[in-house]
């Protein structure tokens, strides 16, 4: 994952979260309980190198059901810390990602596994539904 402070691609086990990782270049913590943020540059890399699902927010600031996504995507990335990893692309800033995915509307999380697409919901749902999408997606 990048790291939020210095942008430096770190290899983090997510079974380790409780020890708190750092990053390898700067020594800041490596925060993994809230979304982390993604660009088209760190994209690929980012999901592909990663074990454990990955549920990305495609979203965008000036989008109201986006806004209203944010405290769940958190909620979920809290909790679910050690399990999955929760990221966000800003669709304005970075608009290859989003076309590449064929995102048409937003808020649009895709849950992706070994790196491909696993699952997909389009629209501000409740937490409930994030879960059975990611349970889904597991079974």
């Amino acid at each position: 994952v990048a790291c939020q402070f210095c942008s430096t691609l770190n290899r983090v086990d997510l079974s380790r979260v409780g020890q708190h990782p750092k990053c390898g270049e700067c020594g800041r913590p490596i925060l993994l309980d809230r979304p982390l943020h993604v660009a088209d540059a760190t994209f690929q890399q980012v999901v592909n190198g990663t074990d454990v699902p990955v549920v990305v927010d495609f979203y965008a600031d000036w989008c109201g059901p986006c806004k209203m996504m944010a405290p769940i995507l958190d909620d979920l990335a809290h909790d679910h810390a050690s399990e999955v990893l929760v990221l966000k692309l800003d669709t304005d800033r970075n608009p290859a990602t989003a076309m590449q995915f064929q995102v048409r509307g937003i808020p649009t999380m895709i849950v992706f596994s070994k790196g491909r697409e696993a699952a997909r919901q389009t629209g501000a749902v409740p937490r409930a539904q994030v879960e059975t999408l990611l349970a889904g997606m597991a079974g």
